[in-house]
C-alpha cells in the first residue's frame, strides 16, 4: 500500500512586543493579561507569576517607551493604544482569557474588551481595578500639563513611584517623559457610550484611595451584561502591591472557575 503523507502541526508560541509572556506553564488552559497603571510597564506583574495556577500563562501589556521598547515614539491616546493592540494581541486569544487592568490599564482594557467583542472575542472575565467606572468623572486633579517641578511633586504625593527612582535625577530625566505621556493618556480618556459589554466583570478599588470612592467602583458594573461584582481593599490607589495577595486571591478564584 502507499504510504499516505501526514501533516505535521507545529505549534509556534505568539510573539510581539506589545504583549509579554512572564511565565511559561507546561500546559496552557487559560491566559491573564494585564495592563499598567501609568509609569508601569509589563515588569509591574512579574511577580504575580508564582501565586497563579500552574495552568495560567501570565502576560502583561508592554507600551512604547519602556524595556526593549525605550526608543520607539510614545503613545498618548487611548483609542491609539487600543487600535494597535486589535490586532497585535489576537494570537494570544487561542486560549480563555482574562483582562486585568489598573487605573490607566483599566481605561486600556475596557476600551480593547469593546472592541474585541465586535469582532467575536471576549475574555472570560475582566477585572477594571483602581479607576472610576468609564461614565463617571475623574476627580483627581490633572497633572500631564503641569511644569516639571510641580509634576515631579505630584508623583511623590501619589505614592506610585519608588523612592529609589524618586530621588535619582538622572532616572527620573528618563522616566518622567514616559510617565507625562501616560497621564495624557489617561487623563485625556473620553467614555463614549455603545452596546454593553457582554462579558462577567469584577471590579477592584482600594477604600483609602482619596479619588476613586466605592460608589464609582460599582458603578462598574453598569457596563455589562454578564454576571458582575466589586471589591473594595483596605488600601490607597496601589493597594495591588500593599494588598497584593488578597487581590490575587480574588483573582484566582475566578481564573479557576474557567
Amino acid at each position: 500500500m502507499p504510504e499516505v503523507e501526514k501533516e505535521v502541526v507545529i505549534l509556534v508560541a505568539p510573539k510581539s512586543k506589545w504583549i509579554s509572556v512572564l511565565n511559561k506553564p507546561t500546559l496552557i488552559k487559560t491566559r491573564l493579561i494585564c495592563f499598567p497603571y501609568a509609569g508601569g510597564s509589563a515588569q509591574s506583574f512579574k511577580d504575580w507569576a508564582s501565586h497563579l495556577p500552574a495552568h495560567t500563562q501570565l502576560c502583561a501589556i508592554q507600551l512604547p517607551g519602556r524595556s526593549s521598547r525605550f526608543t520607539e515614539p510614545l503613545f498618548t491616546s487611548i483609542q491609539s493604544i487600543v487600535e494597535a493592540l486589535r490586532h497585535e494581541i489576537k494570537p494570544f486569544l487561542d486560549k480563555p482569557f482574562f483582562f486585568f487592568g489598573h487605573s490607566m490599564g483599566a481605561a486600556i482594557s475596557f476600551e480593547l474588551t469593546r472592541v474585541l467583542q465586535k469582532e467575536g472575542f471576549q475574555p472570560r472575565r475582566l477585572f477594571p481595578s483602581g479607576r472610576n467606572a468609564p461614565h463617571r468623572p475623574n476627580e483627581r486633579e490633572q497633572i500631564h500639563q503641569l511644569p516639571e517641578a510641580q509634576f515631579r511633586d505630584k508623583l511623590r504625593e501619589m505614592n506610585g513611584t519608588p523612592p529609589e527612582i524618586l530621588a535619582h535625577q538622572e532616572l527620573m530625566d528618563l522616566m518622567a517623559p514616559i510617565v507625562r505621556a501616560d497621564f495624557t493618556v489617561s487623563e485625556s480618556y473620553s467614555f463614549q457610550p455603545g452596546d454593553k459589554l457582554k462579558c462577567p466583570m469584577t471590579a477592584f478599588g482600594g477604600t483609602k484611595d482619596p479619588d476613586v470612592p466605592a460608589d464609582s467602583i460599582e458603578a462598574w458594573t453598569e457596563h455589562t451584561t454578564g454576571e458582575s461584582s466589586w471589591h473594595m481593599f483596605p488600601g490607597d490607589h496601589f493597594f495591588l502591591n500593599s494588598h497584593r495577595d488578597a487581590l490575587l486571591e480574588k483573582i484566582v478564584h475566578y481564573l479557576n472557575k474557567g
